[in-house]
């Protein structure tokens, strides 16, 4: 199974590497840059009617999801680093701007000639990639399936347990039949090539990292 050909290429995007000593460095200035994209229209041709809209709620609806910024987590799910960086990096970006950002996760592996994925911190690591992309897919809402992944990363040893599935998924209230449905269609080939296609987009990207994408008009 290939890359998909609809998916930005990696390098692209603007990468900034996730370091534990300044988590609230780059948070700061990925909010900043949210911020200052959203609130400098005329440098980018917004139309009025999209000028003076509030963030928050109010604005979701007058908002299609071509204006909305791309922002991407390049992971791997069962590393420390990845939980450091969602909760101090991602989480903050999203409680102010989230309506405003187009979220997407992806993670960090090596493909194999055999249609396979090899993680870093293995199967368990790939079957926890699976899990958090089918919750991507199932519940789009970053509310959701970000709090859901937040929780699964909270015990990222355990990552692929049933047991802290099927907790955060009540917590999230996400169905977990629907999630075990997606991780195993097709004996697993389905889990597995959406792991293949997230782990293309990252082939240029050496360890966690948070990528912003400003789509000018």
């Amino acid at each position: 199974m290939e890359k998909s050909n609809s998916s930005p290429a990696p390098a692209a995007m603007h990468s900034i590497p996730f370091r534990r000593s300044q988590p609230f460095l780059v948070a700061a200035i990925i909010i900043c840059g949210l911020f200052y994209f959203f609130h400098t229209p005329e440098n980018f041709g917004f139309p009025p009617a999209l000028r003076t809209e509030p963030c928050g709620d109010a604005a979701t609806a007058n908002f299609d999801s071509d204006s909305k910024v791309p922002l991407e987590a390049h992971i791997m799910s069962k590393c420390p680093d990845a939980r450091d960086c969602l909760k101090q990096l991602v989480l903050p970006a999203m409680q102010t701007q989230w309506s405003k950002v187009d979220f997407k996760l992806s993670f960090i592996g090596q493909t194999t000639d055999d249609d396979g994925v090899q993680c870093k911190h293995g199967p368990a690591e790939c079957m926890g990639n699976i899990i958090m992309l089918c919750a991507a897919e199932l519940y789009p809402d970053p509310k959701t399936f970000l709090g859901f992944t937040m929780c699964l990363e909270r015990d990222f040893r355990d990552i692929a347990e049933k047991s802290l599935i099927e907790d955060c998924a009540l917590e999230h209230a996400i169905d977990i039949k629907l999630i075990e449905e997606c991780a195993s269609r097709d004996n697993g080939a389905y889990g597995m090539h959406k792991l293949r296609e997230s782990v293309s987009r990252t082939a240029d990207v050496s360890g966690v990292s948070i990528a912003l994408q400003p789509s000018f008009p």
